[in-house]
């Protein structure tokens, strides 16, 4: 006769080493020393109320380890739901933030999507992992130059890359159906919301110390704002 309780335990043990989560499990094994971190951040994730199936299994796949630089990684637990340091004073963002935003946004695949603040090429991977077409503007050089290295590691070499200001979009490749700012301006730049496709939608921190996070919605030519989240994110810089 089986103690009480075994059974408990190999349920309790599957859900936690991840092995059907949302979306299946797809890509086990991976060999990789985070994956019961990764499959914990995943569930806290869920368990905070952002349960869009795409979203969950995009940062499910999504290596948040290799994109915050080896010489960082020690200072923080890569797979913890807080900010981690990437250098240069920058962050990379806690996942929550990261799948709510990413969720407020939703966007669609094969949507062109502008982002303001590559920073480590975390959410840029996230979107292009949703089949989103990346546009990432990064202003700080060693930064763009490690997620640009990160992002053709993990085989995100679709992800379009632009060192510059990000006050001036990409005007290039615009409209855009979305755009996403990870960083905060002391308002919303003119250039991003000219850049936005009729029907598109904004989502970015607004502020310098008490910060919110603002979602913009550009119809009929005018646009249509709402606060959400109070938040905390680096300071969105010119050239």
């Amino acid at each position: 006769m089986k103690p009480k309780g075994v059974i408990n335990w190999f349920v309790i043990l599957a859900i936690l080493v991840g092995f059907c989560l949302p979306g299946g499990c797809e890509g086990e094994p991976r060999g990789d020393e985070y994956r019961v971190e990764q499959t914990a951040m995943v569930r806290l994730i869920e368990l905070y109320g952002v349960t869009e199936k795409r979203i969950l299994q995009a940062m499910n796949k999504v290596r948040r380890h290799l994109f915050i630089p080896a010489s960082y990684r020690w200072r923080c637990e890569p797979y913890g739901d807080h900010p981690c340091p990437i250098g240069y004073g920058q962050t990379i963002s806690q996942p929550f933030i990261v799948a709510y935003m990413t969720w407020k946004l939703n966007p669609q695949k094969g949507e062109k999507v502008l982002e303001i603040g590559t920073g480590s090429g975390y959410q840029a991977a996230v979107l292009a992992e949703m089949g989103v077409d990346v546009y990432s503007i990064e202003i700080v050089k060693g930064l763009f130059e490690h997620a640009q290295a990160a992002l053709a590691a993990e085989g995100y070499e679709t992800v379009h890359l632009l060192r510059g200001d990000g006050y001036k979009g990409w005007p290039e490749y615009a409209p855009f159906d979305a755009v996403m700012v990870t960083c905060a301006p002391d308002s919303v730049p003119p250039k991003l919301v000219e850049q936005l496709k009729e029907g598109g939608r904004m989502i970015l921190p607004v502020g310098s110390w008490n910060q919110r996070l603002v979602i913009l919605r550009k119809k009929k030519g005018k646009i249509v704002q709402e606060e959400d989240l109070p938040v905390r994110f680096v300071p969105m810089v010119h050239e």
